[in-house]
């Protein structure tokens, strides 16, 4: 079995677009369509045909493009079947714990509620890739707009227990933000400071921060370590459940 092949380009202000390819059926998915001629350009680019949409939750900067793509195309869009009503043109429905074969690929839909009430990742285990849009995110997580802290934190457990060699693909450029924050709730984490200046200088150059890698984020990414013991003596909550700190850091990421 060939590789998957990957194409990243902007979208928007600083949503990420994603094509995932597989050479050997010749099948091209997008994941979610925040914007039609970027998507378009990015096929051309690697003549590529567009088959398909992996939408993960309703935003309208996930799913702007897909009735154009759609109309132009004759793809399929899977999404998520707790956000059904909301997903404009969805032609098949998938939650948590379904398996599904992008040409010979396995993918695994892992439902993660918190900054929606249905969003979804798509993960290819035997490609060690997820697709984790707005819910991880290099140093930081998604922000809660319909559930609650305790339903993002599950949400967060569900992916923290992905491999460490995962290559996590995210929605959204934002972080730079994530790791300067990262370094006022964690500060002594020496991996984190590193890891911080090489965001500055990639971003300095006009670089993308993606993908970031699971063992990266089981080390330096605030929102999935609150039961780590620096990060709650700095934080004043060593009596604290974990669902308790990583809501309280989810609070001050909000005001950050």
């Amino acid at each position: 079995m060939k590789p998957l092949e990957l194409e990243v380009f902007p979208c928007r202000s600083d949503n990420f677009g994603v094509l995932v390819h597989d050479p050997e059926s010749g099948l091209t998915a997008s994941i979610d369509a925040p914007e039609e001629q970027p998507i378009i350009d990015a096929a051309a680019r690697r003549g590529w045909t567009i088959t398909h949409i992996f939408t993960t939750h309703h935003h309208t900067d996930h799913v702007e493009a897909n009735l154009a793509l759609k109309e132009k195309l004759g793809l399929e869009i899977i999404g998520p079947v707790n956000e059904a009503v909301a997903i404009p043109g969805l032609d098949r429905t998938v939650a948590d714990g379904d398996e599904f074969h992008f040409g010979d690929h396995l993918v695994r839909v892992i439902e993660t509620p918190g900054h929606t009430a249905g969003h979804i990742c798509f993960h290819f285990p035997d490609d060690k890739i997820l697709f984790a849009a707005d819910t991880l995110f290099a140093l930081g997580c998604g922000r809660l707009f319909e559930r609650s802290a305790s339903d993002m934190w599950s949400s967060l457990q569900k992916l923290a227990v992905l491999p460490d060699e995962t290559a996590i693909y995210f929605g959204h450029e934002y972080t730079l933000s994530n790791a300067r924050f990262a370094l006022t709730i964690d500060p002594d984490n020496e991996r984190l400071k590193t890891r911080a200046a090489e965001i500055e200088e990639l971003r300095a150059d006009g670089k993308f921060t993606i993908p970031t890698m699971m063992g990266l984020e089981k080390e330096t990414n605030p929102f999935l370590r609150p039961a780590d013991p620096a990060i709650r003596r700095n934080l004043i909550m060593e009596g604290k459940t974990n669902e308790e700190v990583f809501a309280e850091i989810r609070k001050r990421k909000d005001n950050f």
